[in-house]
């Protein structure tokens, strides 16, 4: 286990500096530079900016300067924000996004497993096509369609919830299950695979033969090996959620990291960007550590491998 964690770590470490190096190299390429856009900013006022910030150094030096703030846990200031740094945007908005991202994750597995056990259970019956189009659709759906439609329905016409905005202690309901309905229908599609082709092996089928009854065969002995494909898909969608939905955030104008990180993109705010994309590798990597820790504790011969 401390050669897995280990081996995991150093990995993770150079994963991390891969993705950093990318970023900032993309964002250095880009023909514009974040003082650009500025109105009425004359040359001398834009030097000076370029200077406090370090625009005007080589890249390597910009790139180092970078690296020790982020590994020093002492994130620079935000470009387009002055006095606020990366490290008190992301601490402000990380909590709202984790807000919406739990009670999805938990719609999605409450509606999906379900869902992909019926059919599964249930192959090439009514009850397998209603289940798995309702799945399709879930995925076909894209959030800035079903995100509007849910909000007409309970915000303007039912007037349960408010329809934009974060107010009060319920405006998390909306968004929340916009992500858990469409992510729903990825774990009714996984749940639905895994589960047909363990019942499929061969200790399903003496278990069976040794008067087990169907419930005990499913909870007890197949669902605890179907569920590996869909605890692949669990890792990095949890970070993805935790990290904010883009779009949803958006829809919803819920103040998450998803907002912050396309105005990040838009606005040319380097170092806010950095920011959240680094928070989103790590979080991947945490995440598929745990999964893979998951994995063999369900599944002996998976086993901890560095």
């Amino acid at each position: 286990m401390i050669r897995f964690l280990l081996s995991r770590f150093l990995q993770g470490i150079v994963v991390i500096l891969a993705v950093f190096v990318i970023t900032f190299v993309l964002q250095k390429l880009s023909p514009t530079s974040p003082f650009n856009g500025e109105r009425n900013v004359s040359a001398e006022v834009r030097a000076t900016l370029e200077s406090y910030y370090g625009y005007d150094k080589p890249w390597l030096v910009q790139m180092w300067r970078h690296i020790k703030a982020f590994a020093t846990f002492n994130p620079p200031d935000c470009v387009k924000s002055p006095g606020r740094g990366v490290g008190e945007v992301i601490s402000q908005a990380f909590p709202v996004s984790v807000a919406l991202a739990v009670p999805a994750l938990l719609i999605a597995l409450a509606i999906g497993i379900p869902l992909g056990a019926i059919a599964a259970l249930r192959p090439n019956t009514f009850d397998d096509h209603w289940a798995t189009a309702t799945a399709t659709l879930g995925i076909c759906i894209p959030s800035f369609v079903l995100g509007p439609l849910i909000a007409m329905i309970f915000g303007l016409y039912l007037r349960w919830f408010n329809v934009a905005g974060w107010h009060d202690s319920a405006d998390w309901v909306l968004p929340s299950l916009t992500l858990g309905l469409i992510y729903s229908g990825y774990v009714a599609r996984l749940t639905r695979g895994g589960l047909r082709e363990t019942l499929a092996q061969d200790f399903i089928r003496t278990a069976r033969a040794k008067g087990a009854s169907e419930p005990v065969v499913v909870i007890r002995h197949a669902l605890k090996l179907a569920c590996l494909p869909l605890l692949n898909f669990l890792g990095p969608t949890a970070a993805g959620l935790l990290t904010g939905s883009m779009v949803t955030e958006t829809v919803f104008q819920i103040p998450g990291l998803g907002q912050h990180f396309i105005s990040s993109a838009i606005n040319r705010d380097d170092t806010l960007a950095v920011g959240i994309t680094l928070l989103f590798a790590v979080l991947i990597l945490v995440f598929n550590m745990l999964v893979d820790i998951i994995q063999a504790a369900l599944n002996p011969r998976i086993g901890l491998k560095s």
